[in-house]
Order: structure tokens, then C-alpha cells, then sequence
């Protein structure tokens, strides 16, 4: 028995994903009756029914189901294979799949990307911006070579990612000209749920470090008045500096309007301790990689450059 091929795998899933072997064919410039030819000749092999034919439609079956994941690990496993090999070049060409929770993306990481580029000009580096849990998901999954976050990882992910600091991220409560906290350098503990919150989408690092930080300090996040919640840290600056509400904002996006004083940031203190003891909110940020999947010399290349700069927050 001569066994399956990897062309008759990959007629096999461009099938199984369109569940049509004429996309398919065009999907893979080959002809339909060749598409055709692949299916019957697996389902010939090994004695199954990979589809149903049902009219004009195909419908996979439970054996097609089976092969579609199996299929799938082979299909990823080997393009992870032939990115190694093409490496091999002195990384002189290849690609780069970043994962990266928002803030970092967009105030961090664009210089460590530019350094990566200097230095190895011909690999192509492509970067998603997503909310933490997004990210931990993609690295997961291997959408992503490394995930950069702040923020927890889910248990249920624990024994998949490798996760290691690379940083730290540190929320600041800030709030607009026109808000009457705005002439106040401090605010106690028991005033922080008598004013009106912008805040985050569930699943993203800074939500998810504001709300420990408020149990941490004993108040229950749901006793706040959130009056937006917004996908985006930019729209939230946006929103509290034109005058709603207190937020939590990395500190890495707000210099300037600090500076500028378009915004206060606002100490939070415990006034009931006889020392006024101010409370802050630090993030350690993680790197994360999948546990088992093969590395690239590109990943690693990468790796260096952020252990170069990891001081350098």
C-alpha cells in the first residue's frame, strides 16, 4: 500500500473547508475531476466514505471529520517543517507571527520590530493587536509564534503556553479637566465608587488588572457606576479627557497628556491607615510561546531582541 500523499491531503481539506470540490480545485488551480480523483482514491485506500453526495451537495461524514483534524495537524506541522528548512538561509527571508495585547503593540513594541528589521531585513514580520485573552487563544492554537500580554493567562491554557516576563505595565487612574477630582492630587479608597467609569471590554489585560486591583483594595468592580465600556485604550483616553468619567489607562499612553495636562492622574490612598498608604497597579507583561510546537530560528532571533530591551520599559 503506497499510503496518502500530502497533495491528496491538502485536495482532502480545501474539500472539507468548502465542502466543494469546484472551489476546491479553483482554490488549488488544479481541475475538478483531479479533485475528484484524490477523494475517491482515499476513500478507495482505506475502505471509507470521506463525503456524502447528496445531490448537488457534499455533507463529510464522521470518518471526514476524523481526517479533517488529523489532516489538519500534518498540514500545520509540515509548513512549520518547510519555514525551518527555508531558514536556514541565515535568516536572510521568512516570517514572523506576533500576537500583542493593544498598549504594547502600539507604544512598545513598534521599536523592537524596527530593530528586528535592521537587523534581518528580509523576514516579514506580521503583527495582530487583540485584547489578552485573544492572544493567549492565537498562541494556543499557533495562529501566533509568540504572544506578547498583560494580564492573566486561563487555567485551562496553563500547560500549553510558556509564559515568561519580559516587563512590567502600570495602570494609572486618570481623569479630565472638567471632572472634580481634576484639582485633587489624591482620592481616598471610599470616594472611587462615587464617580462615573469608562472602562474596557471583558477580556482585555488593563480590565482584567483593574478589577483585581479593586478587589485586591476590598471593593466589589460591580459596585462601580460604569457608564461606557469601549474595545479600545485609545478611545478611552479619548473619552475621559473630553471630560467623562475616571478611567484606568496605561501609563505608557498617557505621558503626553499628562504633560500637556489634558488629564490628572489621581493617587488612590486608604485613609482609614494612619499613614495614607497609596495603592498602585502593576502588571508584570509575559511573553508566551506554545510548549511543543517547533520553534523557528526566527522566533528565537526575535526572543533575543526583547531580552535585549527588556529593561527598557
Amino acid at each position: 500500500m503506497a499510503g496518502m500523499t500530502l497533495d491528496q491531503l491538502r485536495v482532502f481539506i480545501a474539500v472539507a473547508e468548502h465542502l466543494h470540490f469546484s472551489r476546491a480545485a479553483e482554490e488549488l488551480y488544479i481541475t475538478q475531476p483531479a479533485v475528484s480523483a484524490a477523494i475517491q482514491s482515499l476513500e478507495a485506500q482505506y475502505g471509507v466514505k470521506l463525503f456524502h453526495r447528496i445531490g448537488r451537495h457534499i455533507e463529510i461524514t464522521e470518518a471526514g471529520k476524523l481526517l479533517q483534524v488529523e489532516t489538519q495537524k500534518i498540514l500545520d506541522q509540515v509548513a512549520l517543517t518547510e519555514r525551518g528548512l527555508r531558514e536556514l538561509n541565515d535568516l536572510q527571508r521568512g516570517d514572523l507571527k506576533l500576537g500583542c495585547s493593544l498598549t504594547i503593540g502600539n507604544y512598545w513594541l513598534p521599536d523592537k520590530i524596527s530593530k528586528f528589521k535592521q537587523k534581518y531585513p528580509g523576514i516579514c514580520v506580521n503583527c495582530t493587536l487583540a485584547n489578552a485573552e485573544e492572544i493567549c487563544a492565537g498562541t494556543a492554537t499557533g495562529t501566533f509564534d509568540l504572544g506578547l500580554v498583560t494580564g492573566d493567562i486561563k487555567a485551562s491554557l496553563k500547560n500549553t503556553l510558556e509564559e515568561e516576563v519580559i516587563g512590567s505595565e502600570r495602570l494609572l487612574i486618570v481623569v479630565g479637566k472638567s471632572h472634580p477630582w481634576f484639582e485633587r492630587a489624591e482620592v481616598s479608597l471610599t470616594e472611587i465608587a462615587q464617580t462615573d467609569w469608562v472602562m474596557r471590554e471583558a477580556g482585555s489585560g488593563v480590565q482584567q488588572m483593574l478589577e483585581q486591583a479593586l478587589q485586591s483594595w476590598g471593593i466589589n468592580p460591580h459596585e462601580l457606576n460604569v457608564t461606557l465600556v469601549l474595545n479600545s485604550s485609545e478611545m478611552v483616553k479619548a473619552v475621559v479627557e473630553s471630560g467623562t468619567g475616571a478611567a484606568a489607562i496605561p501609563e505608557l499612553m498617557v505621558k503626553k497628556e499628562l504633560q500637556l495636562s489634558t488629564l490628572r492622574s489621581i493617587k488612590i490612598i486608604d485613609s482609614q491607615q494612619s499613614s495614607n498608604v497609596s495603592f498602585e497597579i502593576i502588571k508584570p507583561v509575559l511573553k508566551l510561546k506554545h510548549k511543543q510546537r517547533f520553534q523557528t530560528g526566527i522566533t528565537k532571533a526575535f526572543e533575543q531582541i526583547l531580552s535585549q530591551d527588556s529593561d527598557n520599559w
